[in-house]
Parts: C-alpha cells; sequence; structure tokens
C-alpha cells in the first residue's frame, strides 16, 4: 500500500534546487569533508537531533565526548548523546528498506533509555504538545504491518524520486509511532540513511540541525499533514531542509587543488587501457593549457605509468596495467 501523498510544483522546484546542488558537489575534485569538518558536522547533526527531544548538551561538549574526555551533564542526555553517535556510526551498513536494521538502529538510539529499546511499542500512544494530545497513533497491535507496508514502499516503489521517499518514510514513522519513545530519534535517522543511500553526500549533511532551527514549523507541519491524512506538506517542508542543509555543507567544502596526477588517475579511469592523443586528454580535462598537458603526459611517460608511440602531435599514450 503507498502512503498518500502528491509531489506538488513546489516539490519539483525544490528537488531540481537540490540536484543542481548535487551536480555542484560532484564538480568539486576530492570533495570528501577533511575529518574535522566531518567530525563538526556530524556533531550538528547529533547536537540538533537529540535537541528537538529537549537535550540540552552544546556542540562543544558532544566534541568533547567524541574525544573521550569528561563532561559534566544530565547522565540521561550524555547517555542520549553516546547513543545517537554510535547510531550514526552505522550508516554505511544498515538497509533503509529492512525491518531489523530499524529495530537495531532504535535499538542502539534508546538502550539504557528505554526498556522496550528496540522492540515495537505494545500499548497505545500519543504525542502531546503543552496540554493538548495532538496525535494518536495507530493501535499497537497494527504497528508491525504498518511498518512492513513503508518499508515495501520504500524498495519496491521505482517511480518517486528517492528524496521524496526519504521524506515520505520519516513523516510515516511519526505517524505510525511504532516504538514507546524515540520515534522522532529514529525517523530523522532513517530519513539521513535514505538520503545517504541515494547519494554519499547526505552523510555529512546535517539535516538535522536545519530541522532544530525549525522545530515549531516541524511539529506544526507534522499536525497539519495529520489533519489532511497525507504528507504532502511535510514533503515540502523537508525538500526545503534538505537544500538549505546541502547549500551550507558545500560552502564548507574548499574545493582541493587538483594535481598532475589527480588528472593522470582521471584518464586512466576515463580511457582505460585504449589509446589517446595530447588533443583526446585537453579533450578529457576541460579547461587544461596545452603545456600543462604536456607536462602531465612526459612526467607519466617518465614515472612508467604510459607508454608512448610517436611523436609531437602524432604521439600516442596508452597507460600500463598497474
Amino acid at each position: 500500500m503507498q502512503p498518500p501523498f502528491e509531489v506538488t510544483p513546489l516539490s519539483i522546484q525544490l528537488l531540481s534546487d537540490i540536484e543542481r546542488l548535487l551536480g555542484r558537489y560532484e564538480g568539486l575534485h576530492h570533495p570528501r569533508p577533511a575529518p574535522q569538518l566531518r567530525r563538526s558536522l556530524r556533531v550538528r547533526t547529533v547536537q540538533g537531533s537529540v535537541a528537538i527531544e529537549g537535550n540540552t548538551l552544546a556542540e562543544d561538549q558532544i566534541t568533547a565526548l567524541i574525544e573521550g574526555k569528561r563532561v559534566v551533564g544530565p547522565r540521561r542526555e550524555i547517555l542520549e548523546v553516546e547513543n545517537a553517535l554510535a547510531a550514526y556510526q552505522h550508516l554505511n551498513t544498515w538497509r533503509p528498506e529492512r525491518r531489523n536494521d530499524l529495530l537495531k538502529a532504535h535499538g542502539i538510539l534508546m538502550a539504557g533509555l528505554v526498556a522496550s529499546a528496540g522492540k515495537w511499542r505494545r500499548g497505545a500512544v500519543g504525542v502531546i504538545q503543552g496540554e493538548q494530545v495532538i496525535h494518536i497513533a495507530p493501535p499497537a497491535d497494527r504497528v508491525p504491518f504498518l511498518v512492513q507496508d513503508v518499508l515495501l514502499f520504500l524498495n519496491g516503489d521505482k517511480q518517486t524520486h528517492p528524496i521524496v521517499k526519504a521524506a515520505v518514510m520519516h513523516y510515516e514513522l511519526e505517524f505510525i509511532h511504532p516504538f514507546e519513545d524515540g520515534n522522532g530519534r529514529i525517523g530523522r535517522l532513517w530519513h539521513t540513511l535514505v538520503l545517504s543511500r541515494y547519494h554519499p553526500v547526505f552523510e555529512y549533511v546535517p539535516i538535522e540541525s536545519v530541522i532544530r532551527e525549525r522545530q515549531v514549523e516541524y511539529y506544526d507541519v507534522l499536525s497539519e499533514c495529520d489533519r489532511a491524512g497525507n504528507s504532502t506538506l511535510f514533503i515540502e517542508f523537508s525538500l526545503t531542509a534538505t537544500r538549505d542543509a546541502l547549500a551550507t555543507t558545500l560552502n564548507q567544502l574548499a574545493p582541493a587543488p587538483v594535481t598532475a596526477a589527480d588528472r593522470l588517475t582521471t584518464a586512466r579511469q576515463h580511457f582505460g587501457g585504449q589509446s589517446f592523443s595530447r588533443k583526446d586528454y585537453l579533450a578529457l580535462l576541460q579547461g587544461l593549457s596545452t603545456a600543462t598537458a604536456s607536462r602531465d603526459l612526459k612526467q607519466a611517460v617518465d614515472e612508467g605509468q604510459l607508454q608512448k608511440t610517436g611523436d609531437k602531435s602524432l604521439a600516442r599514450y596508452r597507460f600500463k596495467e598497474n
């Protein structure tokens, strides 16, 4: 059963913006963030997600925890952060469509915080804002089946854009509320997991931090979607947060200087064992000067990477097997 939603013109425009930013990212050479920046982005991700749930630890305290330093603060809040850090370390191993991985993730996120960590809830649950109940979740006996429906949609729907599916999954987990506690945290974690499976840059993009900055709107949109009976507005909210978080992250990535070795690696990947000319090399690496291309190729020949036949404009090159 496909969850109810529509992809609006605004969502299509936001998807276009995100894809344009991804293209900009892919245009960088060696764009993976440096270790210090990766850690900073992960800290912002974790701090944003737990802060939404009332955790008061600051980014410098979370950084201290990563470094193994002693942090003064409520024990429960420290454990929440430690669990979240451990969970986000698994982004490269979990599969978003696997129910057991979802349960394992919740078990890590909520270990020592609730007795039912990693298990479906067994009782009724609702969301309270102030003194008002703003959401009553489906009956507990329906939880496994409702979650399975969403996972089947995630894995089986080939028409919906993966970034939209990430938002739908996030909303549906909040609507179903499959666990006794920690539903917001697991929803945001799984959102990031789905996105990172679509493009690896999302492993580092702190969307949770942007959601934290827009927390009131986040809850308002979730409530509006509950009343509307679909996740259309949440998709628009999510895509906006994703675009803004991605743009901010890209602004922090300084392109690394491109060396001759980098250019030759690109050429090896492109040409493989086929012969090519200096003109072919220039066409591949647009913007490169003829003099620099000649130096690159001479260096590779001198180092034994390339085999050269012919001379001057008739010269042909072929990469030797490693």
